[in-house]
């Protein structure tokens, strides 16, 4: 284990949106200063952070500049480029490391990676072309999730088939960008779990509850705890999390999500090295939430509790959601969380709020 980082240390995270900005908050109690480096000025990290670098994430006088500045950089989101994070890693520490980013950047990669290690995942097959999508839905029966390998998120970059073995799909991989893409079969699921899980530079691991997660329009809507499901579906869940974090010699925070089937089995659906939308409602439920457990283990502090003292449900604002903060505010119980996002589009996160409610 590394010595923890003195308190005054300045920890740098690049990207600048709302999960940015709630880790420079768990930062601040924890007595850090905390540099974004991100291309949006006056992103919602950068109002409760010490300092913005407004560059692109790749640029090289900008990585430079956070290194000199920062003794551990980390980061908000999974698409920071991999040459990045090994320029940085290059004089100072990155956390978690830039394998973790090669393997959930690309869903092919990703997929094969969980099977590698023993997670089962939905059946999958590489498509570069129409001809590939033909061959691989033959394969599948022809029903399947037609998905761009990197960058797609919130359920963009999709496209869903169902019994097309004799055609109708020409064109779909253009429609998608000509990009390398991967088709996943449908999967008879029951409900959909994540959980969150850390592990400090000392190899230990702390687990919170699983989720129970509902999505709409491919953004998740709600997060609730605890679960429906058996004792043994959660301590697999938080298994599988603990083998993939030893697998990548992992520090922080990851995300899993998994489908849960008829007879309680599990299959991963997606890793997400970093802290994760279905774990907001732990900064309400537990003393010690996601984004504080991810500063002390980047910071190579011990990790927190990650038992929760009520049962919730986190919700997400999403868009034209934000004109029901005034009642929200009004009710005991709530947790109301805002971004600092001056415009309200639609599908755009703008907050989140959990409600407690008894244990049972």
């Amino acid at each position: 284990m590394t010595a923890p980082l003195p308190l005054g240390s300045t920890i740098g995270i690049i990207g600048g949106g709302q999960l940015g900005r709630m880790l420079a908050m768990s930062a601040a109690r924890l007595g850090y200063r905390t540099v974004v480096l991100e291309p949006q000025a006056d992103c919602p990290a950068a109002q409760v952070a010490n300092r913005q670098i407004v560059a692109a994430y790749d640029d090289p006088a900008a990585l430079d500049e956070l290194a000199r500045e920062s003794a551990v950089v980390t980061y908000e989101f999974e698409n920071v480029p991999v040459v990045a994070a090994e320029h940085l890693a290059k004089t100072v520490s990155v956390f978690p490391p830039a394998r973790a980013l090669e393997a959930a950047q690309d869903r092919l990669v990703e997929k094969t990676f969980l099977n590698g290690i023993g997670i089962s995942t939905a059946r999958f097959m590489p498509v570069e072309n129409d001809q590939d999508l033909a061959a691989a839905l033959q394969a599948f029966d022809g029903s399947g999730i037609l998905k761009t390998r990197r960058m797609g998120y919130d359920g963009k970059g999709q496209m869903v088939f169902r019994n097309m073995t004799t055609g109708g799909f020409d064109g779909a991989c253009a429609s998608l960008g000509n990009v390398p893409l991967i088709l996943e079969s449908f999967v008879p699921f029951e409900r959909e779990i994540s959980v969150i899980a850390a592990r400090g530079t000392d190899g230990s691991i702390a687990a919170f509850d699983p989720a129970e997660n509902v999505h709409g329009n491919g953004i998740l809507a709600s997060s609730t705890v605890p679960a429906a499901i058996h004792d043994a579906t959660a301590e697999a869940a938080r298994e599988a999390a603990r083998k993939i974090l030893a697998a990548l010699d992992y520090v922080g925070v990851i995300g899993v999500e998994f489908f849960v089937l008829a007879d309680g089995s599990l299959l991963a659906n997606e890793m997400a090295p970093r802290v994760h939308n279905s774990g907001h409602w732990t900064e309400a439920a537990c003393v010690v939430s996601q984004f504080e457990q991810h500063i002390r283990a980047v910071a190579g502090l011990p990790l927190g509790d990650a038992n929760r003292h009520s049962d919730c449900v986190m919700e997400n604002l999403i868009g034209d959601d934000i004109a029901r903060v005034p009642a929200l505010l009004a009710e005991p119980n709530v947790a109301v969380h805002l971004y600092g996002k001056a415009e309200a589009r639609p599908g755009r996160k703008m907050g989140h709020f959990t409600r407690l409610l008894p244990s049972r």
